[in-house]
């Protein structure tokens, strides 16, 4: 997994509360195991119309926010169904960070075991970068998890987070539960070595 130390990135809001992980990535999408190829259907119902062209007003496909690794969303962000498929997606498709005011808690989780930082913040804070960031599209924040900061270009805002310290050094070190286990790796070649 790659580590998250320090993101800089052009970050999208999605000015909406309860965005399931149906949303994220409808269920028929869901079609392999692998965690790649899922970008490209990320909010598919959302970012397609029902031709299949690109719809003009959702946010990630507006110019200002091409390339964006970072989005800032109402609460309960990830609410639905336990898919993993979810930060899958939003990684395939190049989010690093998702901040918002809550988070359901299976996907929370999922996030950590896949390299995705999702940061919970006063809603009155979420509700002053998002209205940044729809006046000044295009706006880069930066996320830095070793600093626990949030702020923008010009420093108008700035911010202060938390995370819980195993999942801070998790994240520091692109450690997932496997990972983690690597970490003894020696240590269980000699306990085996001994059965």
């Amino acid at each position: 997994m790659e580590p998250f130390i320090k993101v800089t990135g052009i970050a999208a809001p999605i000015d909406r509360v309860n965005i399931d992980t149906d949303q994220v990535i409808p269920a028929i999408h869901l079609k392999s195991i692998a965690k790649t190829g899922y970008g490209q259907f990320l909010f598919s119902s959302w970012r397609f119309k029902e031709d299949g062209t690109p719809n003009p007003d959702f946010v990630l496909n507006k110019p200002e926010y091409q390339n964006a690794s970072i989005i800032v969303a109402g609460r309960n962000f990830g609410c639905g169904s336990s898919r993993e498929h979810a930060p899958w997606a939003l990684q395939d498709y190049g989010i690093r960070c998702v901040i918002a005011p809550s988070f359901a808690d299976i996907f929370h989780n999922n996030c950590y075991q896949n390299g995705l930082l999702p940061i919970v913040l006063p809603e009155e804070d979420v509700r002053k970068i998002i209205d940044k960031l729809e006046r000044d599209p295009g706006t880069k924040l930066n996320v830095d998890l070793e600093g626990l900061r949030v702020w923008d270009e010009d420093e108008e805002i700035v911010l202060e987070f938390n995370v819980e310290e195993f999942r801070r050094y998790c994240l520091l070190n692109g450690l997932d539960d496997i990972g983690l286990t690597l970490q003894n790796d020696d240590a269980i070649k000699a306990f085996e070595a001994k059965s």
